[in-house]
């Protein structure tokens, strides 16, 4: 009885050792500044955070990249240019071609389209191509863009250093999906949970197979409009989601670096 006690025992610690293995760590790399432009302080909020992905809406105007949420937010001097590019190009110069001090960490902008897609992607391509030394797929910065994208037959014909952000529903080619930089959903796609409680595990299924299925083909995943507490950031983190999707970057900044697991 006592043998069979002990192997029950130790099976069972064997067990959540394993599961805690599986379990992925997160820090503020895999968080995601959501309508980072609304900041106080946009980029700088998130870059101070050290933060992976942050996100920009861009409007082209008279040849002019404009960050805002609508056409009638747009205010002179928020360019895209202003608030993110030279930012990014200061900070890179400063640590010797990488976004970060810490030379292996990088960075996602997200852009989102919110004009005309091919017209506003070439007015990005205009504006970053003097500097796709930085950009992946050579530097540590990853130009994913969405919203307003091309069709996918003709991502081919864009520079390496644009990446598209994809749809789990969607089917991609092999040559098309290597120019997936990240998938992207709504939460409301699968739950309608508010982040208080449990979600029910139904919806929390859903969720992980689509997650799994998107990392069986090499992507990583983001889910938008989550809720954006403490007990939500927790249960995507279970789920695997990739990029914490969220409003509150010094919150989520604090409790990635603090709390417990």
């Amino acid at each position: 009885m006592k043998k069979f006690t002990f192997f029950f025992i130790s099976t069972i610690l064997s067990i959540q050792f394993v599961a805690a293995q599986s379990v992925k760590s997160y820090s503020t790399a895999q968080a995601h500044s959501h309508n980072d432009y609304e900041r106080a302080r946009p980029f700088e909020e998130a870059y101070e955070q050290q933060f992976g992905s942050v996100e920009a809406d861009v409007f082209l105007v008279d040849d002019s990249l404009f960050v805002a949420h609508n056409l009638k937010d747009i205010r002179p001097g928020r360019t895209f240019t202003t608030l993110y590019l030279l930012p990014i190009l200061q900070k890179t110069e400063k640590n010797n071609g990488s976004i970060y001090p810490q030379d292996n960490v990088p960075l996602q902008l997200l852009i989102d389209l919110k004009t005309e897609g091919e017209a506003t992607l070439a007015a990005l391509i205009k504006v970053l191509e003097p500097h796709k030394k930085i950009l992946a797929p050579a530097g540590s910065i990853r130009i994913v863009v969405s919203g307003n994208v091309p069709d996918a037959s003709s991502f081919e014909k864009y520079p390496n250093f644009i990446y598209f952000d994809g749809r789990p529903e969607n089917v991609y080619t092999p040559a098309q999906m290597g120019h997936i930089g990240l998938i992207s959903q709504a939460f409301q796609h699968y739950s309608k949970w508010n982040g208080e409680g449990p979600m029910l595990e139904k919806d929390k299924k859903k969720i992980q197979k689509m997650i799994n299925d998107m990392h069986d083909l090499g992507k990583k995943v983001r889910i938008w409009a989550t809720p954006d507490n403490i007990n939500s950031w927790k249960t995507m983190m279970t789920l695997g989601v990739d990029y914490l999707n969220t409003d509150k970057v010094p919150q989520l900044g604090d409790y990635l670096r603090t709390a417990p697991r």
